[in-house]
């Protein structure tokens, strides 16, 4: 396996995730409850969120065959969804929504809604999957990308735990740096993503 497309897959789950971009709203997601029944929440969300994603890196280029969406377009679809995620980390609008998303959603167990679906496992996230299944094909390339989410998977675990630290280490400044840094490569990792699908219909050399 192709040590630069696990470290491209990576940082893809990683910025589409955004674990510490996560760590704020599940604090104020879980305010009130003590730290045992915060851990069975992040546990939760996360085992949910992992189910979810599994049965769409399994079944989603089936569904994608009986729909009749070639691989190809659908990832010229999702790169072009990745974009528009990179967009608003880089203006600052999907802290603002999921912010929204919580207020709304507001009630006692948020495991699977709104942490799991739609915060953690996404419209993005789901897209992320997909395409890199689709990218390498077999066994092989198939468990290495459910690795590689299950490493960023857990990542948000901890990072969930520690919610509270990362909050007050980084600060507001320091989560709109890091947001917006992050949303500058998948921008260009979306552009990537755009490209090799075109490149499949012979659009682009």
């Amino acid at each position: 396996m192709d040590s630069a497309f696990l470290i491209t897959a990576f940082f893809t789950f990683f910025v589409v995730m955004d674990p510490p971009g996560l760590a704020p709203m599940f604090v104020a997601l879980t305010q009130g409850m003590d730290k045992h029944k915060r851990r069975r929440v992040a546990l939760h969300a996360c085992v949910v969120a992992g189910g979810v994603l599994l049965a769409f890196a399994g079944l989603g280029e089936q569904l994608l065959d009986f729909i009749g969406i070639s691989m190809p377009a659908f990832r010229i679809a999702g790169g072009i969804m990745l974009f528009l995620i990179a967009l608003d980390m880089l203006f600052e609008r999907r802290s603002k929504r999921r912010e929204n998303r919580a207020e709304e959603d507001d009630h006692d167990d948020p495991a699977v809604f709104p942490l799991a679906i739609p915060l953690i496992a996404g419209p993005g996230t789901i897209a992320t999957v997909i395409l890199l299944t689709g990218q390498q094909p077999g066994w092989g390339g198939f468990f290495a990308v459910l690795g590689v989410m299950f490493g960023v998977l857990v990542l948000n675990y901890v990072c969930f735990l520690a919610a509270g630290l990362i909050d007050r280490m980084l600060g507001r400044t320091g989560v709109i740096v890091l947001t917006r840094i992050l949303g500058m490569l998948l921008a260009a990792l979306s552009v990537q993503f755009v490209l090799d699908g075109l490149k499949s219909f012979g659009f682009a050399g």
